[in-house]
């Protein structure tokens, strides 16, 4: 059962570009991260009096710029168009919009109340994002 997100035209086009504009983003890592694995990946926008990144030197890799952000209407979008509503009881389910949400259920949630969850979902006609088979 793949439910699909009611979407206008406007909507799906600008949700289209935003996949194609998902497939050339860069990946933005930081300064020397291959270097040191206690730094990590995740950007930190270099500060160095001497650094090359942030010379922006052209062989250094790619730098955060909002260039790259995708569109503003579809911008905290799942890909499949719908708004992720986080589920954490029963209860939650209740204000959710099965045309334009969809549901994410708390990696908290034991087996047999996701169960529930999910069947409460599915009787409702909400999309659950992450079922468990």
């Amino acid at each position: 059962m793949s439910l699909k997100a009611e979407l206008d035209r406007e909507g799906k086009r600008l949700l289209g570009i935003r996949n194609r504009m998902n497939r050339r983003r860069p990946e933005f890592h930081r300064q020397e991260w291959f270097r040191y694995v206690r730094l990590g990946t995740a950007w930190r926008k270099p500060r160095g009096k001497h650094s090359k990144l942030r010379e922006k030197k052209g062989y250094r890799h790619a730098w955060v710029e909002s260039g790259y952000r995708g569109p503003a209407r579809v911008r905290n979008l799942h890909p499949s168009g719908f708004q992720e509503v986080y589920v954490s009881s029963i209860g939650d389910l209740e204000g959710i919009n099965p045309k334009t949400q969809a549901a994410r259920i708390s990696s908290t949630i034991g087996m047999k109340k996701r169960r529930i969850i999910q069947e409460k979902a599915k009787s409702s006609g909400i999309r659950i994002l992450n079922e468990v088979k």
